[in-house]
C-alpha cells in the first residue's frame, strides 16, 4: 500500500521517458495497482492469522478496505494535490482492479483447490 501511495499522491517528472500514447493506461495502472494490491493485502491476513480467519470475510473485508482506500486516494489527490487530479473513472478502476483481485484468489483457493487457505 505505501507504494500506490507514493505513486498516487507524488509527483515524478517524466524527462528522459519516451513519449508513446496508449489510450487510457493511466486506468490500466489503477486496475494492476490495486489487483496486487488486493492480492497482497489478503495473502497477509492469510500468512499473519495462519489461515484461521474464513476464507470469505477475509476477501469481504479486503475487498471493501480497498474500495475504501482507492477513494480516499482520489479525495486526496483532489484536494492535497496541485499536479494530480481525482477522477471518478479511476476510482472505478481502482475497485475493479480489487475485485479482480479477490476474484482471482477467491477461485484459487475455493473453487480450484490448488491451494488451501488454511496454513
Amino acid at each position: 500500500m505505501v507504494f500506490v501511495t507514493l505513486f498516487s499522491l507524488f509527483y515524478f517528472p517524466d524527462d528522459g521517458i519516451p513519449f508513446f500514447t496508449i489510450p487510457h493506461l493511466d486506468k490500466i495502472v489503477h486496475f494492476t495497482f490495486y489487483f496486487g494490491a488486493a492480492i497482497s493485502a489478503s495473502l497477509c491476513v492469510r500468512e499473519q492469522t495462519g489461515g484461521k480467519n474464513n476464507l470469505k470475510k477475509v476477501l469481504l473485508l479486503t475487498a471493501v478496505l480497498s474500495i475504501i482506500y482507492g477513494i480516499i486516494i482520489e479525495v486526496l489527490q483532489e484536494t492535497l494535490t496541485t499536479y494530480r487530479d481525482g477522477n471518478l473513472y479511476d476510482a472505478i478502476a481502482n475497485a475493479i482492479g480489487a475485485l479482480f483481485g479477490i476474484i482471482v484468489l477467491w477461485y484459487i483457493f475455493s473453487v480450484q483447490r490448488r491451494f488451501k487457505w488454511k496454513v
